[in-house]
């Protein structure tokens, strides 16, 4: 029986995989007004107000008076019971226990049961999350329906590059063989052998390459089929294709544990956002903000290989972390050993993370600065950073990027002032001439040890990113920052999005949120630096981790607005600081007033009638993904050519090459390193006005034998200035006004060159050697 599906005849009705697994996060701390919260289930010695003053203030916690010693007769019993002898006292150490367990017992049922609430809620979450970004990737591609081949070319990019690591593993012999392949890279920057695990992110292929290669023998073993195949007849001529469905598929593996753990990650931004605010009705604000601004909020339905979809939800994980460290007056080890371990799995799979860990560390030293927190509590946070950091260098091969990075000069700087400043400025008191030295101590000696540690180790790997800023702020250009910039995810943020904010109320929301803490902060402030007594102060606004978010909140802004790929952190944070708007802490005033609940579903109501449309907007995506002209310039290199044959071209498509034909390339879409910049810039000179005999020299030396031309590149702008002949213009001024050479070689590709391939799209041009 033919089933007809959206252009594609399956021979047989598909059998979905039948097993998904739904995963909790760690228990949700309570927190109530003006108090941190402690284990659910568990009393904390010294009560309410033991807790009460942590979080805050330079000062610490502070411990409840000692309480006088019981009187009157139960006290004579007891002293009477001591003169009877050890027996009789060992019956009322029973009794006393005993109440005391039954006395406790109410509470932790009560506590247990708003627990597993928060956790069913978070876990509720989680699985819509889960649901919604497949339903959107399905809808979007038809992957299901896709062959093996259409697969891997709907990885387009680096996120093909990135997979084909994966499929390296899990073909090889052995787990170990497969690892050992890519720790000694033939086929990526030809001739050079490289590591890839040192060069590139790629700790969640390898260890998603054991999951899978586990499940797949684990299955075989029990005779438990893994996925089912069909041949689909393609219509319009074309030739079937056989598609295969199940987690026994490797695309479909890889891309399901993707959603998995980005549904886990609605997970803890539900409980992210009732902890922080101290009501699971925070919970539901951040949930339902992320939903109704979800194509603000992530683009993991479109492009799960990317490094985000690995190491965002661990960002969650960590702020979450930090929040509660920031709340507690004494920090316990566990909570510095969890903080390092998602600062880990945080920093692995990306190599941008160093910046967003550059912004939090600026901002906890804000927080110190006003007083919000004490230097002990900060020199612990910056031990679990700089530990975290130790070790993603000793896992990454020794990646001197990290070491060199602004980040890891902050730590040290930071660490430097928190030792020296008691000793320099001495002085009983916190003034603002001490925040401003203490401020820009850090800012100049950041920027000055980044400096001088790049010189030392000779690292120019990340200049590009100091030349990316400047051309925000003085217009610079060259030919590396016009890759960069010529992209709309690297250009300016859209005056839209702010719009798009505004329709949803997110952003008046957060507005108002952000208003309430600076106002609160601002008057703490000037109580601090008044003559006032500690205690004063600290009856004031003394909720660090609120001024933290606040302050982060200011650093993702200003990351998003100079970049429009990074609102990605800064929507989501917009929806955690929208949970407050529940928090009894800011709003008490008002809850005295009108019932939380019936301003938060107020809100949500009027949030609901853009977000709404939004998500439906999303779920009217329909599309089938297809490449008819690259698939036959795939297909034909598998044929046509040798094994060892060396191929250039433009990034995206060489990630398709290595990836489909495991043809060596010379140049590939990571642009992080400044050899690979060189070499692309060296094949990209096929787009230039460049002599062809001049190209063709340079491309011999990179030992190139096909180069793949694309007359799209030639011809194509996205704005003025950005197409390639015009990005050329700016590096090489003395040929400019020729006609470029891509344009020759679309026409007569001889002497240098001779055509081999050609389609609508591609132009397979093979080096001649003299």
């Amino acid at each position: 029986m033919v089933v007809p599906t959206r252009g594609r005849n399956k021979e047989s009705p598909p059998l979905k995989p039948g097993q998904q697994q739904h995963q909790s996060p760690g228990a949700s701390p309570r927190s109530g007004r003006g108090r941190p919260p402690h284990s659910p289930g568990r009393q904390v010695p010294g009560g309410a107000r033991a807790m009460r003053k942590g979080g805050g203030g330079r000062r610490g916690a502070r411990s409840d008076p000692q309480r006088p010693c019981r009187e009157g007769p139960a006290a004579e019993g007891e002293r009477d019971a001591l003169g009877r002898g050890p027996l009789r006292l060992l019956h009322v150490c029973r009794d006393q226990l005993r109440v005391f367990v039954d006395d406790r017992k109410a509470f932790i049922i009560k506590s247990d049961s708003k627990m597993w609430l928060t956790f069913l809620l978070a876990a509720f979450a989680g699985v819509l999350h889960w649901c919604h970004i497949t339903t959107l990737f399905e809808n979007d591609r038809h992957f299901s329906h896709l062959s093996t081949l259409e697969r891997e070319m709907a990885f387009r990019t680096e996120m093909g590059l990135y997979y084909s690591y994966f499929k390296i593993i899990i073909e090889a012999p052995s787990f170990w063989n497969g690892v050992w392949a890519i720790m000694n890279d033939r086929l990526t920057e030809y001739p050079l052998v490289i590591n890839t695990l040192q060069r590139f992110n790629l700790y969640p292929e390898v260890v998603l390459a054991s999951w899978y290669r586990i499940y797949t023998a684990i299955m075989d073993f029990l005779g438990v089929p893994t996925k089912t195949c069909w041949t689909v007849n393609r219509g319009k001529g074309l030739s079937p294709v056989e598609s295969c469905e199940g987690l026994g598929d490797p695309a479909s593996f890889y891309v399901a544990v993707i959603f998995l753990l980005n549904g886990l990650m609605m997970s803890l931004f539900f409980i992210y956002g009732t902890y922080l605010s101290g009501s699971r009705l925070g919970g539901l604000v951040t949930v339902m903000c992320f939903f109704f601004n979800h194509g603000e909020c992530t683009r993991v339905m479109w492009t799960p290989p990317l490094r985000e979809s690995f190491s965002y939800p661990f960002l969650v994980l960590q702020m979450l972390l930090l929040t509660y460290i920031l709340r507690i007056p004494n920090i316990n080890t566990g909570s510095l050993i969890a903080l390092c371990v998602s600062n880990i799995f945080f920093m692995l799979p990306w190599q941008f993370a160093q910046f967003v860990l550059l912004t939090q560390i600026a901002s906890l030293f804000a927080v110190y600065i006003m007083g919000y927190i004490d230097s002990s509590k900060l020199q612990k946070i910056l031990s679990a950073h700089m530990v975290s950091l130790v070790v993603c260098f000793i896992l990454m091969f020794g990646n001197s990027m990290l070491l060199t990075s602004y980040y890891a000069a902050s730590l040290v700087v930071i660490w430097g002032i928190l030792e020296l400043s008691p000793k320099v400025l001495k002085s009983s008191r916190r003034e603002v001439y001490i925040w401003v030295i203490e401020g820009c101590a850090w800012l100049f000696g950041t920027v000055t040890l980044k400096y001088l540690t790049s010189l030392a180790f000779g690292i120019a790997d990340d200049a590009h990113i100091g030349n990316i800023l400047k051309s925000k702020f003085i217009g610079y250009k060259d030919f590396d920052t016009l890759m960069y910039t010529c992209a709309a995810e690297f250009d300016f943020m859209e005056k839209e999005t702010p719009v798009r904010y505004t329709k949803t109320l997110l952003l008046p929301v957060v507005l108002v949120v952000f208003g309430v803490i600076i106002k609160r902060a601002i008057k703490y402030l000037m109580w601090a630096l008044s003559q006032a007594g500690q205690y004063e102060r600290e009856e004031r606004f003394n909720h660090g981790e609120l001024v933290y978010h606040a302050l982060q909140l200011l650093a993702y802004s200003v990351l998003a607005i100079l970049i429009m790929r990074l609102k990605l952190f800064l929507t989501p944070h917009l929806c955690v600081m929208a949970s407050l708007v529940c928090s009894k802490q800011l709003f008490g005033w008002l809850f005295c007033k009108i019932q939380p609940k019936t301003l938060v579903f107020a809100i949500l109501a009027l949030m609901a009638i853009e977000g709404s449309a939004n998500l439906q907007t999303q779920w009217n995506i329909m599309g089938e993904f297809s490449n008819l002209p690259q698939e036959e310039l795939l297909e034909w290199i598998k044929v046509n050519t040798r094994q060892d044959a060396v191929f250039a071209g433009a990034m995206p498509t060489m990630a398709s090459v290595k990836l489909s034909t495991l043809r060596p390339i010379v140049n590939h879409p990571h642009y992080e390193d400044a050899g690979l910049r060189a070499r692309t810039k060296v094949v990209y000179s096929m787009y230039s006005r460049k002599p062809a005999k001049e190209v063709k020299r340079e491309l011999i030396k990179l030992g190139v034998n096909y180069y793949i031309l694309e007359e799209s590149l030639c011809v194509s702008r996205k704005k003025p200035g950005c197409s390639m002949p015009e990005i050329w213009d700016v590096e090489d001024p003395a040929n400019s006004g020729k006609i470029p050479l891509c344009t020759l070689m679309s026409k007569d590709s001889r002497p240098y060159f001779i055509t081999v391939f050609e389609n609508s799209n591609y132009r397979v041009l093979k080096a001649l050697k003299e």
